[in-house]
């Protein structure tokens, strides 16, 4: 009686143990969702308090660098910005330089992307290599022989040389990434365009671009994000005030009065922000749809 009564003990103890194990791996997933969410909640609080610090600090009436509420709400910081010098001129500056810029790269990026992804070559991979190592040299490493060479082309002050120095210095990372894109594209598209006559340039903007438009808005967006935020190229080659972009104008808040005007800064960081968020808005949508590949391969 004592060793079945021990065995049923025992018998019931690992039973107990058999339902207690599922519940505590039950929990665990709980567990690790939690920590995972405090983690995010953590990283989202570091993102966002810059831009409720800016926020307030561009309404308020207070000139403090410390994140505190204001003791009245006022529009004056934007009225002392909105004005030709301060952000009109900049940002039509900016506009034009970033705007031009990111048009020569991006086609020229295509034109480069294309035999890169189509055709096969000996020197295919070291100048895909040249380009990936192209993508990580900073700017920094080459600005004092650029500004060498643009003393003696005379293209400094500038706005067209700054243009182009801008566009050729995204290039490496558009063709690298507008390549990755076109590597989706089926090349039995291209071929049954060929078979009906069509040559290569109508084969790329007519076959190849419409399936890849999600790819091509992809490098714009980053394109013109890494130029619009650009201060040391523009603040390098660029000498005349009237010619200096906003990346380089919002410099003259840090230093107006030996006092740090951070209304006025706050106010013109938000404006200045304005034109790539509504890019991105205006973009977005396209990027929705993804690569709709499958459609054009059946049948």
């Amino acid at each position: 009686m004592a060793v079945a009564t021990d065995t049923a003990t025992a018998t019931g103890r690992s039973r107990a143990g058999a339902t207690a194990r599922p519940s505590v791996r039950r929990r665990r997933p709980w567990l690790g969702r939690a920590v995972v969410h405090l983690l995010l909640l953590a990283v989202s609080v570091v993102y966002v308090l810059p831009l409720l610090w800016m926020l307030i600090a561009s309404v308020s009436n207070l000139n403090s660098f410390r994140l505190t509420l204001p003791d009245a709400l006022t529009l004056d910081n934007f009225d002392a910005i909105l004005n030709v010098d301060t952000t009109y001129r900049p940002m039509l500056n900016s506009l034009l330089l970033c705007g031009f810029a990111t048009l020569v790269t991006v086609v020229v990026s295509i034109l480069a992307a294309y035999p890169l992804s189509r055709y096969r070559s000996r020197l295919r991979r070291p100048f895909l290599y040249t380009i990936l190592f192209s993508t990580g040299l900073p700017i920094t490493a080459v600005m004092i022989p650029v500004y060498s060479m643009f003393v003696q082309v005379d293209l400094i002050d500038s706005m067209p040389g700054t243009t182009l120095f801008l566009a050729a210095s995204a290039l490496p990372f558009g063709i690298w990434l507008m390549k990755s894109f076109m590597d989706g594209v089926p090349l039995v598209l291209e071929e049954a365009a060929r078979i009906d006559g069509a040559g290569t340039m109508t084969v790329l903007w007519r076959v190849v671009l419409p399936l890849m438009r999600p790819g091509v808005v992809v490098v714009t967006i980053f394109t013109f994000i890494g130029m619009w935020g650009n201060f040391f190229v523009p603040f390098i080659l660029l000498l005349s005030p009237e010619k200096l972009p906003a990346s380089v104008s919002v410099f003259t808040f840090l230093s107006a009065h030996d006092q740090t005007q951070y209304g006025q800064l706050s106010a013109f960081s938000i404006v200045y922000s304005l034109p790539v968020v509504m890019l991105y808005l205006v973009l977005a949508r396209k990027l929705g749809g993804g690569f709709a590949l499958g459609g054009a391969l059946k049948g």
